[in-house]
Formats: structure tokens, sequence, C-alpha cells
């Protein structure tokens, strides 16, 4: 089968749209699925920061959505014609996976990041037949096709608008997940959002979906705008008081903190804003040290990493659909779509924050 998918071949290059091929279909428990829309998410982009851990030349890309086209046998409990939204992948198997757990599956960084399933390595090649690297957070979905295994692949109301659907299964997750799973924040709870980029955004709007009185922290009046008109109070970044505004602005502190910037300082700030017992979410990936403040973690306090917002995908993307069809989370003011073959206009747009999810419409 051939068809046209965006091909990252070095660490430095551009993407280039190119014809593919997929050389066989679907095995057992797998689905071939054509995309309506990928988002494009800063992990894609971070693997020119990786350059020798993710193996190249591959077809990014890991929000995808689309209609699945053929099935891998009887068993994938999805059938032709199915909506879908494409997530993360997991073995299945392991303990935490077994425990409802699958983000922190055993196998995930194999799996998502660097080299995936060798049984199916050799699958997926350019047109004069050179090797591309396996599947990309099991999609590979800057393309007009991809082949999934079915639990990673989530059934959704065909009213939907599917092509805007795929950042539910990673970004717009990780941000709500935080609130809803990881947090369990409710009605009158208090809640800071540190980073009013996609993750962020998702996160205030799920915050205020509940009933949470919420503050966003951003460097950008832009965003910030996004953060009030969602719900939230906006607080500029630059200010040099954060946690004392903070606590006055949440009666003596937030009992939740997240951080979607991995900033040193601001993680030491969204510390000082906790009242006692509060609890600091990291969902950025760190690159240096984090040196804390004496103190930080006193009276409770504590500070943990959330991966994909503790998400069993089958279960909070309804949850996330049905709240965005009740007017309770309008994901969809974040989108700008692309063509496929306009995807480095939407990274140099999604790197220069002109856009905070852009989505790739093959």
């Amino acid at each position: 089968m051939r068809f046209g998918a965006a091909v990252l071949r070095s660490y430095e290059n551009r993407f280039a749209v190119e014809e593919v091929i997929l050389d066989a279909g679907p095995a057992d428990g797998e689905l071939l699925v054509r995309i309506a829309g990928c988002g494009m998410c800063r992990t894609d982009l971070a693997v020119r920061r990786s350059a020798g851990r993710s193996p190249l030349p591959a077809v990014l890309g890991h929000e995808g959505a689309g209609v699945v086209v053929e099935t891998g046998g009887p068993d994938t409990g999805l059938s032709v014609g199915d909506h879908v939204v494409l997530s993360f992948d997991s073995c299945g198997h392991c303990r935490n996976c077994m425990g409802a757990a699958p983000a922190y599956c055993d196998s995930f960084a194999s799996l998502n990041l660097f080299g995936g399933r060798k049984e199916n390595a050799a699958r997926f090649t350019d047109a004069a037949g050179g090797e591309l690297a396996p599947r990309w957070f099991g999609q590979s979905s800057f393309a007009e096709y991809a082949v999934v295994a079915a639990r990673n692949a989530v059934r959704v109301d065909p009213a939907l608008p599917v092509e805007l659907l795929g950042p539910l299964g990673c970004g717009f997750l990780t941000g709500a997940g935080a609130v809803m799973n990881s947090f369990g924040v409710g009605p009158g709870d208090t809640i800071a959002v540190f980073g009013a980029g996609a993750v962020g955004l998702a996160a205030v709007m799920a915050a205020t979906a509940a009933g949470a009185v919420t503050v966003a922290v951003d460097r950008h009046p832009e965003r910030l705008a996004l953060a009030e008109r969602f719900g939230a109070i906006p607080l500029y970044a630059a200010s040099g008081d954060l946690p004392d505004r903070i606590q006055r602005l949440t009666d003596g502190g937030a009992q939740y903190a997240l951080d979607t910037t991995g900033s040193a300082q601001l993680i030491n700030d969204a510390l000082r804003a906790l009242r006692p017992t509060g609890h600091l979410g990291l969902v950025a990936r760190l690159h240096t040290a984090l040196p804390l403040e004496p103190g930080a973690l006193d009276r409770g306090r504590r500070i943990s990493h959330i991966c994909e917002g503790d998400a069993v995908p089958g279960l909070l993307i309804p949850r996330l659909t049905g709240l965005w069809q009740a007017g309770r989370f309008p994901f969809d003011q974040l989108i700008r779509t692309y063509p496929l073959a306009d995807i480095n206009e939407a990274e140099r747009d999604c790197d220069a924050g002109r856009v905070v999810k852009p989505v790739l419409v093959p």
C-alpha cells in the first residue's frame, strides 16, 4: 500500500512529504486507520533536541484520529467505519498496564520513543525501499494512513469532528488528566497552572469544568487572555512576587499546582505557592538539575511527575468529548488546521508560539 507521509530524515532537516509503502495489512490485534487529522505536539519537535536517541528516518506524529478501514483479526473490538482517536502505545500485560496505569508501562520508552515493536520494524519503507523507523508512539500519524494496536485506539461518536479530535490522545489528555485523575480536582478546590500552552490550557478548561478556582501563569499576554476566557485568573509570570500573589488569590495557597514549563524557577515558585499538604505535578521533561529551595517540601507538600495525565485513554477521551459536547471543554478553540503539505509552516508557527495546537489534515 502506497500513501503520503511526512518523513523526517535527519535531526536538522525539515519534514518532507513523500510516498511511503506499507508492505502488509494489519496483523492480529491491529487496525489500519485513515487519518483525518493529527495534532502536532512538542514531543514530536523535541526529537530534534534528542539527536541519536529516536531512530531516523521516521514518520512522526502521535495525536492522530481517523476512520478504521481494515481490522486485523476478529478480536480488535472495533469495526471498519468506526471513528477513533489514537493514543500512546503500551504492552497491556505488565504490572502497571494491568493496574490501569498504561502511561507507566514497563515498555513505554521502547514502544513509543526508541524503536517500537521490533517484529514490525521492516514493514514501513520509503518509495525506494529504504527502511523507516518503527511506529512513533505506536502511530506515525503524520500520514494519510497509520497501523496501530487496537488497544490504543478509542472509538468516538461519529457525529463529532474527527479531524479535530487527535490532540485528545496526548496533549489535551495530559493537561485534563492531570486535573481530573492525578489531582482529582473538585468544586471549590484551588489550582495554579504554570504555562498556558496546549497542555496548560487543557488543564485550565478541565479545572473550570470541575468548579475549581484556577490561576494561570504565563509570560505571553495572548495566552493569558485565552486562559481568562476559559475561566482562569490570569497572572503574568514576570512578576517577582508570584507565590505571594497566588497565595492571596487562593486564600492561603493553592491545593494543587501544575507545571508545564520545566523551568526550575517556576517550579520553585509553584512549590512556594502551595498551601500545606499541597501537591505539585510536573509534566514537562526536565533538562537540568532541579535544586529545591530549603523548606520547599515542608508541611506535607509533595511533588510528582505526571505522564499522559495518569489516563486510561479509553476512559478519559470519551469523558472529554462529552464535556466538549456540553460546551464545558472547548478544546477546538485552541486548534488551527494545516494541510499535511504545510507541516513545516505548522512547526514554525508552533515554535514561535503563533498557534497553540496545530492539527495537520492529510
